[in-house]
C-alpha cells in the first residue's frame, strides 16, 4: 500500500482543544505541579508549602509559598542579590551562594513565625546528611517540599545547595543524598567531605 497523506477535515480542527498556555510556552509541568499542590481531603484549610527555587543566568531565587484558588501565596523569598549585605559579595551564582540562599530562607522563614529559637537547625555545617526533628512540647517542625518547575535533576545541581542551606537551616524537606556533590552513583557512597568543599566555595577556589 502507498503512501496516504492524512487530510485533517475542518470539523477535526474545530474540535481541537489546546493545552494549557504555561504548557504550550513550556513553563510549567502540570503534571508535577498537581502532585505538589494537592493536600490530603482529611487536613482541612492546610496550606502545603512548598520551597520554590529557580535560577536565572544572575541570580537565584528562593520562595516559600502555597497554593489558593486565587493563585500561588508567597510566604516568604531571597534573593542572592541580597546577600552583599551578609557579607558574601562575589561569586554570585555558584553553588555555595545558592546554599547560603537556602539558609537565609530558612532563618527569616522561622523567624516570621517565631520559631528561630526552637529550631537552630544544624550550628556546625559538615556536609553530611542532617534532618530537623520535632521536638515534644513545641510547634512541629515546618515541612515543605522542593518545587524545581522544569529543571533538570542533576547530580550537583545549585537547586540542591539551596535545598541543603533550607534543611540546615531548620526545614524539614524530604531529601536524600543522592543528587548532593559527593555521591558516587557506582559505589552507591557518599563523600560528606566532597559536598562540604562544594558549600564552602573550595571547588571554585581550587
Amino acid at each position: 500500500m502507498g503512501f496516504v497523506k492524512v487530510v485533517k477535515s475542518k470539523a477535526s480542527f474545530k474540535t481541537y482543544q489546546v493545552k494549557f498556555r504555561r504548557r504550550r510556552e513550556g513553563k510549567t509541568d502540570y503534571y508535577a505541579q498537581k502532585r505538589l499542590v494537592i493536600q490530603d481531603k482529611n487536613k482541612h484549610n492546610t496550606p502545603k508549602y512548598r520551597m520554590i527555587v529557580h535560577v536565572t543566568s544572575r541570580d537565584i531565587i528562593c520562595q516559600i509559598a502555597y497554593a489558593c484558588i486565587e493563585g500561588d501565596m508567597i510566604v516568604c523569598t531571597v534573593y542572592v542579590h541580597e546577600l552583599p549585605k551578609y557579607g558574601v559579595k562575589v561569586g554570585l551564582t555558584n553553588y555555595a551562594v545558592a546554599y547560603c540562599a537556602g539558609l537565609l530562607l530558612a532563618r527569616r522563614l522561622l523567624n516570621s513565625f517565631g520559631m528561630d529559637k526552637i529550631y537552630e537547625g544544624q550550628v556546625e555545617m559538615t556536609g553530611d546528611e542532617y534532618n530537623v526533628e520535632s521536638i515534644d512540647g513545641q510547634p512541629g517542625v515546618f515541612t515543605c517540599y522542593l518545587d524545581l518547575g522544569l529543571a533538570r535533576t542533576t547530580t550537583g545541581n545549585k537547586v540542591f545547595g539551596a535545598l541543603k542551606g533550607a534543611v540546615d537551616g531548620g526545614l524539614s524537606i524530604p531529601h536524600s543524598t543522592k543528587r548532593f556533590p559527593g555521591y558516587d552513583s557506582e559505589s552507591k557512597e557518599f563523600n560528606a567531605e566532597v559536598h562540604w568543599k562544594h558549600i564552602m566555595g573550595q571547588n571554585v577556589a581550587d
